[in-house]
């Protein structure tokens, strides 16, 4: 009998299983079943909306740590500077007192304001270095400019991101969340799909046969994934 899959599933478990049954079933001859047809055009439409969130939280899971190169960057450029405060060269010495004036300004707190305040106290600070008094010191400096260099380049990938971000998020005040999509495409799969098809493969095998046991090895697949993670024997069990 045809497995119903586990809802607890993570929802990136979810989105590939039912990729894979509408895969197996566009490959079947099964499309002058109106009733299955139907179906699989409802999970196909909860499907891709599924995919469009889980997009959208992996833009912003990117978004985060794109932030965090930015901010280990800018914290390389704090420490690097403040070393040369104690260096014995009295020119690399009076060099790295007018970077670190400019740095102190900013403060490395910033790193905990929020992505807009932090991007636009970043883009002041390197308008900052850029100037040629700023950049005569910072040539001074062994290591300065690169790691400079390397705060604007985080700094320019993090907008970039950003930007793409921003325009996902732009959409969510009339998309639903993955988690409510999750629900919906495994209902689609469990209530309708697997109770439709345990019911015609038992009526007429030939016809079904075949695709019923697709279904049933996509989701045992699904399931024996989601089983392995479980520490207690008892959480393996899943409602027909």
């Amino acid at each position: 009998m045809i497995e119903k899959i586990i809802f607890n599933s993570r929802t990136t478990e979810i989105d590939a299983a039912s990729m894979r049954l509408i895969g197996a079933y566009q490959n079947t001859s099964l499309s002058a079943d109106a009733h299955l047809s139907a179906m699989f055009t409802d999970l196909e439409s909860g499907s891709a909306l599924l995919t469009a969130a889980i997009n959208r939280m992996k833009a912003e899971s990117e978004l985060e740590a794109k932030d965090e190169v930015r901010d280990q960057q800018l914290r390389a450029l704090f420490y690097l500077v403040k070393g040369f405060l104690y260096h014995p060269q009295a020119n690399v010495k009076s060099a790295a007192k007018t970077v670190d004036k400019v740095l102190e300004h900013y403060g490395l707190n910033i790193t905990g304001e929020s992505y807009s305040i932090e991007s636009s106290l970043i883009a002041s600070l390197l308008d900052d270095l850029g100037k040629q008094k700023l950049q005569d010191a910072i040539a001074l400096l062994p290591g300065c400019a690169e790691v400079k260099a390397a705060l604007q380049a985080a700094q320019t990938d993090f907008e970039t991101t950003r930007i793409a971000y921003e325009e996902e998020k732009a959409h969510e005040s009339t998309e639903q969340n993955a988690t409510t999509l999750k629900k919906a495409v495994v209902a689609v799969i469990n209530e309708r799909i697997v109770v439709y098809m345990r019911a015609m493969e038992l009526v007429d095998e030939p016809t079904y046969g075949a695709f019923a046991r697709t279904i049933a090895t996509i989701i045992a697949e699904n399931n024996e994934v989601v089983k392995k993670r479980w520490k207690t024997p008892e959480k393996e069990t899943v409602t027909p």
